[in-house]
């Protein structure tokens, strides 16, 4: 059965789903959540816990990525943020939070981040991470992994992040700007790439075939974003989630067994969203806003993305998130709110426990229904 839709006589649309619009389903079978096991493994590295913290300054600082390692998860440090352009971003981060007026926070954070990225620092930050005895990964944009990736690489990074509001293995560029070859860079690369934005079964397709370990899954849809309303451009999690799953699905057929990992990124503000993905087939999550709200976040109770400081086009926008708790509780409790906002992955054990799943990956089969808003 066909699930598009008639919007006028000259046009069809495809019927998407938000996690708003779904639920998943107890089975027959029920275990204690002591009984459940939360862990994944990408490439040679193995965590505890599905959970990547976004690479935005608000959300994820050196010592913020070597806490999240520590409770088992993957801090990714954006390696075009403060901290690889200024040798000491606190007071800035600081004085971010303190500014009011949103056009002047723009203003100013257009200045801090003009600030040239210091390979030192990419170094540097990196080599603090790494000291620490976690998992050190790092991300850069499209258009800045070619310049910096000999640094990132030398540094010593375990996981290298290509992260954009979408990422494509076919980009047109003008004349005289040569495009990324992400097939080629991969080929070449020492190290495991995770690489998105991807929202369609196509995109991550391709993106999977350049030989990508992980695919992030998203377009512009996080708390902090306006792509929708800037560009018009908007990706249903559920939906785009499960499409790349399929994607990765049948690449296991036409590859003789090569898994490419499905990594949501972007729309999970509660711990409901962080299970809805991995239940629509996701391998893990990357959380920004759910993270910001740390009372020993980055950010002081702000949370912004790159796209928010943009020269000519903000798409995004820096908004005011509630500290809730320190970020150990968060992730695993006890929460004191019931709204899905802390222990987050006690969350995801109940959840996996009450629908009688025993791993990620068998919870990726649990049955899933639709309900009207």
């Amino acid at each position: 059965m066909s699930n598009e839709i008639e919007i006028g006589r000259g046009k069809r649309a495809r019927r998407v789903y938000t996690f708003d619009e779904i639920g998943i389903v107890p089975t027959r079978r029920t275990r204690d959540p002591e009984l459940v096991s939360t862990s994944w493994t990408i490439d040679a590295f193995q965590f505890d816990i599905p959970v990547m913290g976004a690479p935005m300054d608000s959300v994820m600082s050196p010592a913020t990525a070597i806490q999240l390692g520590q409770l088992g998860g993957l801090g990714v440090l954006n390696l075009e943020g403060l901290w690889t352009r200024h040798e000491n971003p606190e007071p800035l981060l600081e004085e971010i939070a303190r500014i009011d007026d949103e056009v002047a926070a723009v203003k100013r954070m257009r200045e801090l981040y003009a600030a040239p990225i210091k390979p030192e620092l990419i170094r540097d930050r990196l080599a603090e991470i790494r000291d620490a005895g976690v998992t050190v990964a790092g991300a850069l944009s499209p258009h800045r992994t070619a310049e910096f990736t000999d640094t990132v690489v030398k540094a010593g990074v375990d996981l290298f992040v290509i992260r954009g509001n979408t990422v494509s293995a076919e980009h047109v560029s003008v004349k005289g700007r040569e495009p990324l070859n992400l097939k080629q860079f991969i080929y070449e690369l020492d190290v495991p790439v995770i690489v998105g934005g991807a929202a369609t079964y196509q995109s991550a397709l391709h993106l999977m075939r350049t030989g990508a370990a992980g695919v992030l899954v998203g377009f512009g849809g996080g708390a902090s974003s306006t792509t929708r309303v800037t560009l018009g451009i908007r990706a249903p999690m559920a939906s785009a989630i499960a499409d790349v799953a399929g994607a990765r699905t049948n690449y296991l057929d036409e590859s003789g067994g090569r898994y490419v990992h499905v990594i949501a990124d972007g729309g999970l503000g509660t711990s409901g969203d962080l299970v809805k993905a991995i239940a629509c087939g996701a391998d893990a999550v990357m959380l920004g806003a759910a993270l910001a709200r740390a009372t020993d976040a980055p950010g002081r109770g702000w949370h912004w993305g790159q796209e928010a400081h943009h020269d000519d086009l903000p798409r995004g926008r820096r908004v005011a998130v509630e500290p809730l708790a320190p970020l150990a509780e968060i992730m695993n409790g006890p929460a004191n709110i019931a709204d899905g906002s802390a222990n987050l992955l006690g969350a995801l054990r109940r959840a996996m426990a009450t629908t009688g799943y025993s791993d990620v990956k068998e919870f990726q089969r649990v049955d899933i229904v639709h309900a009207e808003r």
